[in-house]
Parts: C-alpha cells; sequence; structure tokens
C-alpha cells in the first residue's frame, strides 16, 4: 500500500531511522527540528527528503512522527515526536497536538498553557527516560 506517494517498506524504514535519530537527540538532552529531522533522514535513509513547500509532504512527516510515536511510547509512555518542533520555535507543532488529543492525553479543548505545558512534561519525560544516568 502506498501512503503519501511512499511505499510500506520506505515507511518502515523512515520510522525506524527517525525514532534511532530522536533517541539520539534524549540521550543528548536535545531536542531537533523537522529541518534537521528531514535532513538527517534524506543521509540515512538515502530516500528523497520531504519538501516541505508542498502540503502533502508536511502532511507526510506528520504522519511518519505519528508511526514514531506508535512505536516508541508503549517502550516510554511518552511521545517521542515532542523532541521535534519548528525552527525558531519554542514547542511542537499542531501535528503533535492533535495526536495528544486522538491518544487522549490531552483534553480536546485543551488551552494554549495546557498545551505547552503537555509539551514540556513530554520532553522533560523522554529527555529522563533516555538520560545516560538512567
Amino acid at each position: 500500500m502506498s501512503m503519501y506517494g511512499r511505499e510500506d517498506e520506505t515507511w518502515e524504514r523512515l520510522t525506524e531511522v527517525s525514532l534511532t535519530f530522536l533517541i539520539e537527540r534524549a540521550r543528548l538532552g536535545k531536542v531537533t527540528s523537522y529541518t534537521e529531522l528531514n535532513t538527517t533522514l534524506e543521509r540515512r535513509t538515502g530516500l528523497a527528503a520531504f519538501d516541505f513547500e508542498r502540503e502533502i509532504d508536511r502532511r507526510a512527516m506528520g504522519h511518519l512522527l505519528g508511526l514514531v510515536v506508535i512505536r516508541n511510547r508503549p517502550v516510554t509512555g511518552l511521545m517521542i515526536s515532542a523532541l521535534v518542533h519548528y525552527l525558531d520555535a519554542n514547542d511542537a507543532g499542531p501535528g503533535f497536538y492533535t495526536l495528544a488529543k486522538q491518544l487522549r492525553r490531552l483534553p480536546q479543548r485543551a488551552t494554549s498553557d495546557e498545551k505547552l505545558s503537555f509539551w514540556i512534561n513530554q520532553v522533560n519525560g523522554i529527555h529522563a527516560y533516555y538520560s545516560p544516568s538512567r
């Protein structure tokens, strides 16, 4: 089956490489950007990068991050995609909060403060989970 113009095997590879990269960032106590993740995926997989000028590729990246969360959440209980944000932004993108609501981690009518607090808790939790001293 093809989703966003990429085959299942491709999504599997992108998910695996994305999760590995995000765990690396978590172990360093860092966050990353969509741009850095995209560049890393292209370099590590040899696959075409997502073109963020195109709506379909922005949605595809959101789909990928959802796959990463689904893979990692049973292990950590957290949303590792919290580590990915826009360049020059201080929190996650809207897709992160939409997924949090779908997973019933945030109320449907969460305030801006509730969203920010949730995001901070996710980032701190991921960093603590993957801390080298753990």
